[in-house]
């Protein structure tokens, strides 16, 4: 099979249903009976390949992440119960206290507060570079560098850099890229092909479905030599390439907790059967929608990697499969006018989320950049006049529609 829908449909769950079913029956139990004693003795040691206790392993979780792992071609997949937790449980399995990763600036608002407020009181150093600049990049790494960081897209800046040039970077000095692919997906972005590591991916936002449930994977791409990673080595002996995957599975997801509900694994799997059909549509709306806004009067900029004008427009085209995403930032004059646009919008919904399947709206800096003050919010790309606009799958005019009578109000 070589097409991503394809795949998603066809990839068959490995134990036969006894109805015969064409779905995977949801699992939405905590504990597995054993014939015996020493059947459990032995799932429990990872000698008998079962299913002892849904925080650890389910079967319907499994399921999804069998159809996530040949979708990406990937050594393996770990769902968890959110984006978030996928971040935390890979920057736990590779860092400890005195080491550091290096990152940029521009992140989504949760991940900077992880790293420099939760995290940082651990011990870990965050160190920002300029990630289309490989001189910088260089100059942040040393000795205790154990992971570069990214997004496939940031959120909301919509800026795109060269990762081959990144990962490049990485490779160069012995660490793994970790690129959090929630804004691309493994649909519009194979992170595999560009020497990225380990992808994080929330799968709360598109591959749900429309928001039906929250979720998050971590997907080990199978390039890093993880004899490399200080905390993960002391596992190669035993596993071998499997040593990053171990170390999760067997002591950091187990001891935190992340598991996916069952439920919401079910809901993630729907998801992925018409993940292509809706990132597709939503793609289409952002580009259409960003064309629009760029002919505006009252709109002072807009930032979309679709547009020619766009700095980041090379590099998105040639990583991206022609697409580029669902998500549109632009600028009116100040907040005011901002807070008016927002308030007169009947169509587009005022709440924060990716690609609801509805279009949503939110002015970052009053909401998910909130904690930050005004300075520090500049120096992450956050403007005041700035707001961020998740294209859903509506009818394009429709959304043009209501967008116009918004500018008229503010």
């Amino acid at each position: 099979m070589k097409g991503f829908t394809t795949k998603v449909l066809h990839t068959r769950y490995p134990k036969k249903d006894v109805h015969g079913s064409l779905r995977p029956p949801l699992y939405d139990s905590v504990a597995f009976e054993f014939d015996n004693a020493s059947e459990i003795q032995q799932a429990f040691e990872g000698k008998l390949p079962a299913h002892t206790y849904s925080r650890i392993s389910n079967p319907t979780v499994e399921d999804f992440e069998t159809k996530m792992r040949v979708l990406t071609d990937s050594r393996g997949v770990i769902a968890v119960s959110s984006g978030m937790a996928a971040i935390t449980n890979v920057i736990l399995t590779l860092c400890s206290a005195g080491s550091n990763i290096v990152s940029s600036r521009h992140l989504f608002g949760n991940t900077i507060s992880l790293f420099e407020k939760t995290l940082k009181d651990w011990g870990l150093e965050v160190r920002y570079a300029d990630m289309s600049d490989p001189g910088s990049i260089e100059s942040k790494i040393d000795e205790h560098t154990r992971a570069l960081y990214l997004e496939s897209i940031t959120n909301p800046q919509l800026e795109v850099v060269d990762f081959s040039v990144v990962s490049g970077c990485a490779e160069k000095f012995g660490v793994p890229l970790v690129l959090d692919g929630t804004l691309t997906t493994p649909f519009l972005f194979r992170s595999r092909d560009y020497g990225v590591a380990v992808e994080v991916v929330s799968t709360t936002k598109y591959i749900s479905g429309g928001a039906t449930g929250v979720g998050g994977v971590i997907i080990d791409n199978g390039l890093f030599d993880w004899g490399q990673s200080p905390k993960v080595s002391p596992l190669s002996g035993q596993y071998g390439q499997f040593a990053f995957l171990a170390k999760l599975r067997r002591e950091v997801f187990r001891n935190c907790g992340s598991c996916m509900a069952p439920h919401h694994a079910w809901l993630n799997t729907l998801g992925l059967e018409t993940l292509a059909l809706r990132v597709r549509q939503s793609s289409d709306n952002a580009m259409t929608i960003a064309r629009f806004l760029a002919g505006q009067p009252e709109v002072k900029a807009v930032n979309y990697p679709g547009l020619p004008e766009s700095k980041h427009h090379a590099a998105a085209s040639v990583q991206f499969r022609g697409l580029f995403g669902g998500l549109v930032s632009f600028e009116l004059e100040d907040r005011a006018q901002c807070f008016r646009f927002i308030d007169s919008l009947a169509i587009i919904r005022k709440a924060t989320n990716l690609n609801d399947n509805k279009s949503l709206i939110i002015h970052p800096a009053s909401t998910i950049f909130g904690e930050y003050t005004v300075e520090e919010r500049l120096d992450m790309g956050i403007a005041e006049n700035m707001l961020r606009l998740s294209a859903g799958i509506e009818d394009w005019e429709d959304l043009i529609d209501d967008i116009k009578q918004g500018l008229k109000n503010i």
